[in-house]
Order: C-alpha cells, then sequence, then structure tokens
C-alpha cells in the first residue's frame, strides 16, 4: 500500500468539530463527533471491514517500528477496524507483542503469543490471563472513535490510553510511538481536545499512512 503525504480532506458528511472551549461545551462536542463518526464506521458493509485489516498488513513496513520494538496491539470490538492481520506481520518481524488489560482503573499491557489463552474482559473484548508477563510497550496500535490530520484523537470517552501514553512517557522519559488504527471514515475535519489529550504521531487506515511527526 503507497503511502501519502497526507490524508485526503475530510469528507462532507464528516464532523466540523468546534475549537477547545469551555470545558462542558468542548465534550459536548467531543460526544458529537464521537457519534457521527462511530454512526459512519457502522454503516460500512462488513466484507468492506475485513477486506480493510488486511490493507492494514500491507502497510507494516511503512511504520518503520525499530528492530525488536514491543508493539501494544488491541482486540477489536463492535465494528472497529481489526488491527490483527498487521500485528500478525509485526509478530512474524520479530516484534513482541502485548494486549491491554484494565487493572485497577488504568491500562497494563500483557505479553501476547500465539499460545496465549485469552480470557474475556469488559467492553466485549479478551485480553492475555492476570499470570501473563507485562511489557511496556515501545510502540502502540491505539483504537479510537474519531481523528483529524493534525494526529488528534476522540477515544470511547474513559481516558485509558491518554493516561497510559502518558505514564509510559513519565517511566521512559520519553513517550511511546503512537499509531492510530482506524478506518478513514472516522477521519473528521477538527478534533476538540482538552489539555489532558495526546495526539498520535501517526494514522494509519485502509487508505494509507501519514507520519504527523514528518508532516505536521
Amino acid at each position: 500500500m503507497t503511502a501519502p503525504d497526507r490524508f485526503p480532506p475530510a469528507p462532507q458528511s464528516s464532523v466540523s468539530a468546534i475549537r477547545a472551549g469551555e470545558p462542558s461545551t468542548v465534550k459536548l462536542a467531543k460526544a458529537a463527533c464521537r457519534k457521527l463518526a462511530l454512526g459512519l464506521r457502522g454503516q460500512l458493509p462488513p466484507l468492506v471491514r475485513a477486506e480493510a485489516g488486511l490493507h492494514l498488513a500491507d502497510a507494516v513496513d511503512a511504520l518503520r517500528f525499530p528492530a525488536g520494538a514491543v508493539v501494544s496491539g488491541f482486540w477489536p470490538i463492535r465494528d472497529e477496524i481489526d488491527p490483527r492481520p498487521l500485528m500478525d506481520a509485526l509478530r512474524a518481524r520479530g516484534h513482541p507483542l502485548c494486549l491491554p488489560a484494565i487493572v485497577d482503573g488504568e491500562l497494563v499491557f500483557r505479553r501476547l503469543t500465539r499460545e496465549s489463552e485469552l480470557v474475556r474482559a469488559g467492553f466485549g473484548t479478551v485480553e492475555p490471563p492476570a499470570d501473563a508477563e507485562e511489557l511496556v510497550p515501545d510502540c502502540m496500535l491505539v483504537p479510537l472513535a474519531a481523528f483529524d490530520a493534525r494526529g488528534a484523537r476522540i477515544g470511547y470517552g474513559r481516558g485509558y490510553y491518554d493516561r497510559a501514553i502518558a505514564a509510559i512517557g513519565t517511566r521512559r522519559g520519553a513517550p511511546p510511538m503512537t499509531v492510530g488504527i482506524a478506518f478513514s471514515v472516522q477521519q473528521v475535519e477538527e478534533v476538540p481536545e482538552e489539555a489532558h489529550d495526546r495526539r498520535l504521531q501517526r494514522i494509519l487506515s485502509e487508505t494509507g499512512f501519514i507520519d504527523i511527526t514528518e508532516n505536521g
């Protein structure tokens, strides 16, 4: 898959999000942005969603993750794009993988192998068991509800990834490399932001890849 310099403009059906203002106003704008982007995602036919996940794997080399870097993925829920083909391509290139688990209200990351016996977790997902080795990811594949071309992201409203990215950065002295993973229809014109929000460094969808640190 080719790696364009940047995504095309957001379609007319995307949200025109307001700029950051009063916290309550920003939260309402985020909720509206999330609702519309997820609605567009939910309208995608099953075959389109399946093919999109395979297109992600085609871009594995464009990510340019450092050799041997630990990569956190995620197990798709509802109608999220499926990152598992991409995760398997990263595994084949020697990257240790891990999946998030919620412990005491925060994310930890547990090693994922082909032998892992996954257990049911909240939000309809699965995770490695509690006795799996905990890893600190160098690179993170980040799920999202909506994104913009600046790397601003809206999640599902709980702030798990924002806090995890900040905590890893504090622990290691440098933030992990973050890649938002989504369908292209989830792109909006401008994501409303709050002080605690963490922008993504890269975005990958079925239509292309952008390194915001190079183009921003």
